[in-house]
């Protein structure tokens, strides 16, 4: 069994371009790939991880990846699945930014002994020159046929710029740059960057008469279509100072019955077997299979001791066991005792808003330990506090703690 066979049983695949060809080539060598990353936050989220995932079966099976960050291309901004054009960065927080996909990229790949590359576009792109970019690249694509990728076919009505109309010129080249660099064959990432990939292959077979190839990965979405890694405060990181070991196991923890067995494919690297046995239970049994998914994947992003205190929260709050150390905590002064709820939990961020804390009462959503609030005046009082530590609930499983501190 090839590592294509591998992707295609876990379900990651979509499309490929010359599958003919491409299964040949992994039964006979081992080949460089890449999977480029824009650093536009200082954080990998939950769509990278999808990414790593495979990058790491490449690896596993004996390829070599590149991790190429977008340095350059980042300051352009690709329009692919965006509404809206994306903001301006400067060079230092590209920069930044790289770097810490890096750090978070070594949990799943080995950079030893060249064992992967990490590179950046930057390198590259930022040296071009204008009107030798556009005779030497330019003159291989046609207007006409990029008006008809997806990517920029959903911008049309609402505008695209001239700048983001270069974007797939740009990925184009890196494939070419990393081919004449790297030996670099395949470029590999999600189903949005189709018309992309397909782009830098045909232009490394113009340029120089070689075989290349793209594989795009299945984007990570519900059982109906919507698109996963998304919180009540935004993206679901990787970064355990954007969201919490806690808060990112409850995510799994409490994903929809139907999205168990494809999570497990994707996410971890459970044997297919037992994937496909805990996706097959029902009722109150695919429970077991939720713990085990989100203990599985809060490991591999944050190490089994915070994946292990983020289960003993989780069984401390819904079972009566465990600990309550790990639950996500504020803290709040003796002198905020008797003033409005409400003001308290949009100051220590427990809510986003007191907008959207009168929408949780209005609701029926929010508990002070045992107590469903239901006044937007209430005030909050010693009463409340067992040893000086209240338990808030904001919906049927998201908790807070918070405790009084001198």
């Amino acid at each position: 069994m090839t590592v294509l066979d591998v992707l295609k049983e876990r379900g990651f695949i979509q499309q490929l371009t010359h599958e003919d060809e491409m299964i040949a080539l992994f039964e006979k060598e081992k080949i460089t790939f890449y999977i480029g990353f824009d650093p536009t936050a200082d954080s990998l989220h939950v769509g990278h991880f999808l990414g790593m995932m495979v990058m790491a079966h490449m690896q596993n099976a004996g390829h070599r990846p590149v991790c190429l960050i977008g340095g350059g291309t980042t300051m352009v901004g690709d329009p692919s699945g965006k509404t809206d054009m994306r903001k301006m960065m400067t060079q230092d927080d590209i920069v930044y930014n790289g770097e810490r996909f890096k750090k978070q990229m070594q949990r799943f790949i080995d950079f030893s002994n060249g064992k992967a590359l990490m590179v950046n576009n930057a390198d590259w792109l930022l040296k071009l020159n204008y009107i030798e970019f556009l005779r030497d690249i330019g003159a291989h694509f046609s207007v006409n046929r990029m008006l008809t990728a997806e990517c920029f076919k959903q911008r049309l009505d609402r505008g695209l710029s001239f700048l983001e109309f270069n974007y797939m010129l740009m990925q184009a080249y890196d494939f070419l740059e990393l081919n004449r660099q790297y030996n670099c064959t395949m470029q590999m990432g999600g189903d949005d960057q189709w018309s992309n990939i397909l782009a830098g292959a045909d232009l490394i077979r113009r340029k120089e008469s070689k075989p290349a190839y793209g594989l795009t990965f299945t984007l990570l979405t519900t059982s109906d279509g919507r698109k996963m890694g998304k919180t009540e405060k935004g993206a679901l990181w990787l970064d355990a100072e954007k969201t919490s070991p806690y808060t990112f196991y409850q995510y799994w923890r409490n994903i929809d019955d139907a999205d168990v067995e494809k999570c497990l494919a994707l996410l971890t690297f459970m044997p297919m077997d037992e994937v496909r046995r805990l996706g097959s239970l029902k009722d109150k049994e695919i429970n077991i299979a939720k713990k085990i998914l989100a203990f599985e994947v809060t490991k591999l992003i944050h190490g089994a001791e915070e994946a292990e205190k983020a289960q003993q929260a989780a069984e401390a709050l819904f079972s009566g066991a465990g600990t309550l150390d790990n639950v996500p905590t504020v803290s709040i002064t003796p002198n905020m005792i008797g003033m409005k709820v409400l003001d308290i939990l949009a100051a220590t961020e427990i809510v986003s808003s007191k907008s959207e804390g009168r929408r949780l009462i209005q609701q029926g959503g929010l508990y002070l330990g045992q107590t469903k609030v239901t006044d937007f005046d209430l005030i909050l009082t010693d009463d409340l506090f067992e040893n000086k530590s209240l338990l808030i609930r904001k919906g049927k499983k998201n908790y807070h703690r918070m405790v009084v501190t001198p």
